[in-house]
């Protein structure tokens, strides 16, 4: 290693940093400096990766879960060699630059996870370690393994007091995930205060009782930190790693350094002492000769790594065919019509919770790259896959993670699987507890992630479980984030389609809302007029009799209430089965108009939950019967009739509604 040139890397990525947040007068200095010389030996000596091609499958994983010090990766990741040049740095923090204020997938070349909510990082990590050892156990022969990488997550202060960290750690810990490296860079400073007004824990030990191996070291002795990390990429006991790096925070400007005023842009006041103190010419945004040079040669090593490993992949190609067809069947697709096509047709009544079982078996053996997970809840969300085994650190094939009661850390564990590009991940929890895991949905679909969850016990018809468990605002609640399909389907044809649409779409993350309680198979419309309508996210469920005048539009267990509405009713009545706005948004406004003609104004909708978002759908002529209250314990059905979630309430508001057409 050569001390001397990383050292001097270091301080002027630290001059980099103090320049961008001086430039646009916001953002996060305290890491980037703090943690200068921990990138130098990371990105300068320590990572296997190729800049080339990012998403080599072999590369080292590195994700800086302590989003907000941005300007350290976007620095090492132009100093290396990646698409982001010096130009795109300046424009740190400014209208559509690859350098956004946290670090963002789907925009900036090696950023491997969006991040930036403190903690998720840690999940995503732990999600693409679990990614990597089901990756080894179905591609790995028995030559000379084909994978052998690591996932390295950078943390904070922050990041490990979020209770994410726990849920997430101690899953690792647990499931013996020793491929993941996790740094702390421990420098006792939060953005308020000193980390001692609010922490006085022993992190060595407590992550020591969730199964980790901890060392502690001088973040800022490169030698020291080096021989850390090799001895934790060199371990294969079943244990994660913690590399626990004390640090100065903001080190390199004195007047702010080691205090929490580090932490955010103030420091960049002092950029011209800074510089001074660092050995760096006036010059900003400076990177030596002697840097580059490095750095040039550092990424032409990394290019040989990678060509080196391409003559091992040619021989497993040669030696492996079976694993190769597997491998290349994670990057293909097989489309809606084939996937529904081994669905088979439901005949009778039942919960969609149970038909959605009934679905995914099928589906998981034409997707085997399908993943289904629970937390602690496989027994009543009923997703577990039975033709295969559990994921666990001796069965490490297995399809069916269980994440114990961690719903938050699941999301974020979901979301590193899906980051990895290989496994479609889901998993499952009661609709109410989705509330645990809303960061992680909401990053999931900022970033576009093909995660699909299973959000069972969907109303007040969970009955005696009283108000805790009746997700009255939860379902409108999901559909408000952007990007996200939530999907709300009536019986089993409408589950089977729902299912069929969360596994085969790629950019983007999809909700289904199913049912604990038994509902009829409604088989006035063909079942294929039933999936084909769920996979637009809206249909003509019954068509009137006559001229129309009314439209009742419903998802879920209230589209039973709306058909039978629909015969009391008699003729000029419609219903439209509307389980997935967002779906039923996006198809072309012909199809759109010849469901919910802009001419009848005369519509009423019904559903067991809040009723804010349905007026979209029915104008300020029409009426919405919902539930604007939480519910109570008592049998499921009768509360949806004390609540007034029937057929009878249809009619009734149907007779008070004013316009007549």
């Amino acid at each position: 290693m050569n001390q001397t040139i990383l050292c001097q890397a270091a301080n002027e990525a630290r001059g980099i940093a103090i320049d961008a947040v001086r430039s646009c007068q916001s953002g996060h200095l305290g890491l980037p400096l703090g943690a200068a010389e921990m990138g130098a030996v990371l990105f300068g000596e320590a990572l296997q990766f190729n800049p080339k091609q990012p998403d080599w499958i072999n590369r080292d994983r590195f994700i800086l879960s302590a989003g907000h010090g941005s300007l350290f990766l976007y620095t090492w990741l132009h100093l290396v060699g990646y698409d982001l040049s010096l130009e795109d740095i300046r424009q740190f923090r400014t209208l559509h630059s690859k350098t956004p204020g946290h670090p963002e997938s789907f925009m900036t070349p090696g950023v491997e996870a969006t991040t930036g909510p403190l903690g998720q990082g840690i999940g995503n990590a732990v999600g693409m370690a679990v990614s990597a050892k089901m990756l080894i156990a179905r591609l790995n022969g028995d030559e000379e393994p084909l994978l052998d990488y690591h996932v390295v997550c950078l943390a904070g202060d922050g990041c490990i007091q979020e209770g994410i960290a726990a849920e997430a750690s101690a899953f690792a810990g647990h499931f013996g995930l020793d491929n993941l490296i996790l740094i702390y860079d421990s420098n006792d400073v939060t953005l308020d205060a000193a980390a001692e007004a609010t922490q006085s824990e022993n992190t060595s030990e407590r992550y020591r009782a969730y199964g980790f191996d901890t060392q502690t070291v001088d973040g800022h002795d490169l030698e020291q930190f080096l021989a850390a990390f090799q001895q934790a990429k060199a371990v294969d006991n079943g244990k994660p790693q913690l590399i626990i790096a004390k640090t100065e925070i903001g080190k390199g400007i004195t007047e702010v350094a080691g205090t929490a005023k580090a932490h955010g842009e103030k420091g960049a006041s002092y950029a011209e002492t800074a510089r001074s103190s660092l050995g760096l010419p006036e010059t900003p945004f400076y990177i030596s000769e002697a840097v580059r040079s490095f750095f040039d040669q550092r990424r032409s090593k990394c290019v040989q790594g990678y060509e080196e490993w391409q003559e091992r992949f040619t021989a497993w190609k040669a030696n492996h065919p079976d694993k190769l067809a597997l491998l290349e069947q994670s990057q293909s697709s097989l489309s809606e019509k084939e996937l529904l096509a081994g669905i088979p047709f439901f005949e009778s009544a039942l919960a969609t919770r149970k038909a959605g079982s009934i679905c995914l078996q099928p589906l998981a053996k034409e997707l085997p790259w399908l993943i289904s997970g629970s937390a602690d809840l496989h027994g009543s969300t009923l997703n577990y896959i039975e033709d295969s085994k559990d994921f666990s650190p001796t069965s490490l094939s297995g399809r069916n993670i269980r994440f114990g009661i961690r719903e938050h850390g699941m999301g974020a564990i979901l979301n590193g699987i899906a980051y990895d590009g290989y496994y479609q991940a889901s998993g499952a929890t009661f609709t109410t507890f989705s509330d645990y895991m809303r960061p992680a949905i909401r990053l999931a679909a900022l970033s576009q992630l093909p995660v699909f969850y299973i959000f069972t016990h969907d109303s007040v018809g969970v009955g005696e479980d009283g108000p805790t468990h009746q997700p009255v605002e939860v379902v409108n609640a999901l559909r408000l984030i952007p990007n996200l399909d939530v999907i709300r389907p009536a019986d089993g044809e409408e589950t089977a389609a729902a299912f069929v649409a969360a596994t085969t779409r790629k950019d983007g993350p999809t909700a289904l809302i199913l049912t604990r309680q038994e509902v009829p198979n409604l088989d006035q419309v063909s079942a294929a007029i039933r999936r084909e309508g769920t996979l637009k996210g809206g249909y003509i469920a019954r068509r009137e009799e006559g001229s129309l005048h009314t439209i009742l539009l419903a998802n879920g267990s209230e589209l039973q209430h709306a058909l039978k509405a629909a015969e009391a009713m008699g003729d000029g009545i419609r219903v439209v089965s509307l389980p997935c706005f967002e779906r039923f948004d996006r198809q072309t406004l012909e199809y759109q108009e010849a469901i919910l003609p802009a001419t009848c104004r005369r519509r009423i909708a019904i559903e067991a939950g809040t009723s804010a978002l349905w007026w979209r759908y029915v104008g300020l002529d029409g009426k919405v019967v919902g539930i604007d209250r939480f519910g109570f314990s008592a049998p499921g059905g009768q509360v949806m009739e004390t609540l007034g979630i029937t057929s009878a309430a249809i009619v009734e508001s149907a007779s008070k509604l004013k316009i007549t057409g």
